[in-house]
């Protein structure tokens, strides 16, 4: 049986542990340095790795304490599953991609889940043969003060590497590059519009994006809305206008419609978070018998991350 230990039992540590369980790997340690979080648990990832041993590691903690953490479990032999983002810098993302490069032997995983969505997968099959013209895409979310008040890190950028681009939207922002193309241009605005006091990261970001091909998207988000709406991504094509909310619907220029529903979300984790990580933390465990490496690896997800890091450069 796998070997697991998980670091970091935040908020969405909940849906890991939960996809431990369904796999039917052995969870032999968690750790946190809040120990009302981790009952029993490790304080000391370092001490956890040395004397358990894990075959693989979850990793879940704030943003900056990715990489540094990933590179202790690669050195102790272990798999890495990480969380989005990759890093809270990109020098921080390039670390891990030398890193997994040193450790060929070992995967290492990071939970872009969306990906595994039901409409994201008939989306891009239906690009295939549909080229993109264009798209757009919003992320209209809710946040309160007590969400940055709570995790303070979330609200500093030398902690978290910004706001709602790389801690909500690097989501949907992947999934734009993955099924438009490769970002080559960016124009874009980010600002602090909400209540939140004490932040220095951005509540609300807006973007052009030139994609290789010739295609264009729009891209908008923020947590000062009222609720957490459905992301949307629109997508036209020449003979089609594919939309994801919920459910994607095609429709095709004679008015055709075709609806590929979206998963439910069961009960582990937030409900707008879908249910695509359980899909992706198995596929990642079979994985591991593979000579390969996981296909959403450290250099694949920086894809995002250099996404975000124009829009910060562009504008901040």
């Amino acid at each position: 049986m796998t070997r697991v230990a998980v670091i970091g039992c935040g908020t969405v540590s909940v849906v890991h542990l939960a996809a431990i369980e369904t796999i039917g790997a052995e969870l032999v340690g968690v750790c946190d340095i809040d120990p009302a979080r981790a009952p029993g648990g490790y304080r000391d990832h370092r001490a956890m790795l040395d004397e358990l041993r894990p075959d693989v590691v979850h990793i879940c903690t704030p943003h900056d304490q990715h990489v540094p953490v990933a590179i202790d479990a690669l050195e102790r032999g272990a798999h890495v599953l990480l969380e989005k983002p990759v890093a809270h810098t990109v020098e921080e993302a390039e670390r891990l991609v030398a890193a997994a490069k040193a450790f060929p032997d070992r995967k290492i995983g990071v939970c872009l889940q969306n990906r595994y969505n039901a409409t994201s997968i008939a989306a891009r099959e239906h690009l295939r043969d549909s080229p993109p013209r264009s798209g757009s895409a919003t992320v209209l979310w809710h946040r309160d003060p007590s969400y940055y008040r709570d995790s303070p890190w979330r609200g500093r950028r030398e902690r978290s590497g910004g706001g709602v681009l790389i801690n909500q939207a690097i989501h949907t922002l992947d999934l734009l590059q993955w099924l438009l193309g490769d970002v080559e241009s960016v124009a874009s605005h980010t600002g602090r519009y909400g209540d939140f006091p004490g932040i220095d990261v951005e509540d609300t970001a807006h973007a052009l994006l030139g994609h290789a091909g010739g295609a264009r998207s729009v891209f908008f988000a923020t947590v000062t809305n009222a609720t957490d709406s459905p992301v949307t991504i629109e997508i036209v094509t020449d003979e089609t206008t594919l939309l994801i909310r919920g459910d994607l619907t095609v429709t095709h220029a004679g008015g055709r419609t075709e609806v590929t529903a979206e998963r439910r979300a069961g009960t582990a984790g937030r409900n707008y978070w879908g249910v695509s990580h359980e899909l992706l933390i198995a596929d990642f465990y079979r994985s591991l018998g593979s000579p390969e490496p996981f296909w959403i690896g450290p250099e694949e997800a920086l894809r995002s991350q250099r996404i975000v890091d124009q829009i910060y450069c562009h504008h901040s």
